[in-house]
């Protein structure tokens, strides 16, 4: 069980590096960098979002720091005053691969190492990575507050005073967790990333399901096994027909049938076609 905590992403910077380009904004793989972190962060009691306000996948609460462009260390102190969890989720909006497994991970080493008031991720290079973390909140107030008082302001200071003076955990990253986008050329590999191969199937299916609000999970394989029976023992068109009407199907069942009443209606679509493929066999 995942557990219970608010999340603040950060979404103000000036992207000097994109020729001030509204970063969280830009798209890969058709939806917004801003989405795609929230779409990750999904499991938070409260999400804040340090930035200018816009549509969003999901809802948020908005806030800005003050001044607007303080910096990382400014615009986390002015989300942390709009949560109440115990742990918070600190993210830049910036991150087009972070997935919800590396937030469980996350949460879950803060969770499993009582001592610790942090659990930072680590990108291949072992460096940390104090934006994509968990935080305990009452350890991050205190020295949120401790270097008010030393600097008289958070603006413009250096993140790492902040970690620097916490107890930490750390999490190793997969290949792609911590990649993050500031400049075209990042931006450019995102994109050509999501449409490689073993992951474009993925990625189209998650855009999908983010644009139409459906956070259903199904077996997709299942699906394109329908889909191949179809189109192969009825008619091609008759591929993307049946996985429609599988679909309509599933939702007439109503939100109790969730992904097994996707299955289910898969199963016997897939029976049939297997029979009218069986009885064109036999007319041959």
């Amino acid at each position: 069980m995942t557990t219970p905590h608010d999340a603040v992403v950060l979404a103000g910077g000036a992207a000097q590096r994109l020729g001030s380009a509204d970063k969280p904004g830009v798209r890969v793989g058709g939806r917004a960098l801003l989405d795609r972190v929230l779409a990750a962060s999904r499991g938070a009691d409260r999400t804040v979002v340090v930035g200018d306000s816009r549509p969003t996948v999901r809802p948020v609460r908005w806030t800005r720091e003050d001044p607007p462009g303080g910096g990382p260390l400014a615009a986390l102190g002015a989300g942390v005053r709009e949560t109440g969890a115990d742990v918070l989720l600190v993210l830049s909006a910036d991150l087009p691969f972070l997935d919800e497994d590396t937030v469980h991970r996350l949460l879950g080493a803060l969770a499993d190492a009582p001592d610790a008031e942090a659990s930072l991720l680590t990108d291949a290079g072992g460096r940390d990575q104090p934006l994509v973390a968990a935080y305990r909140a009452a350890p991050l107030r205190r020295e949120l507050a401790r270097i008010t008082e030393e600097r008289g302001t958070l603006a413009g200071g250096p993140l790492r005073q902040l970690t620097g003076a916490l107890s930490l955990t750390r999490v190793a990253a997969g290949p792609l967790a911590s990649f993050d986008c500031d400049t075209w050329e990042d931006i450019a590999t995102a994109r050509a990333r999501i449409r490689e191969h073993g992951t474009v199937l993925d990625e189209w299916i998650t855009a999908v399901k983010d644009e139409l609000g459906i956070e259903l999970d199904v077996d997709t394989g299942v699906l394109l096994d329908l889909a191949r029976d179809a189109a192969h023992g009825v008619a091609r068109p008759a591929a993307p027909l049946t996985t429609f009407l599988v679909g309509y199907a599933a939702a007439r069942a109503g939100s109790e049938g969730g992904p097994e009443a996707v299955a289910e209606a898969a199963r016997k679509a897939a029976a049939l076609a297997q029979r009218w493929a069986a009885e064109q066999d036999e007319a041959g």
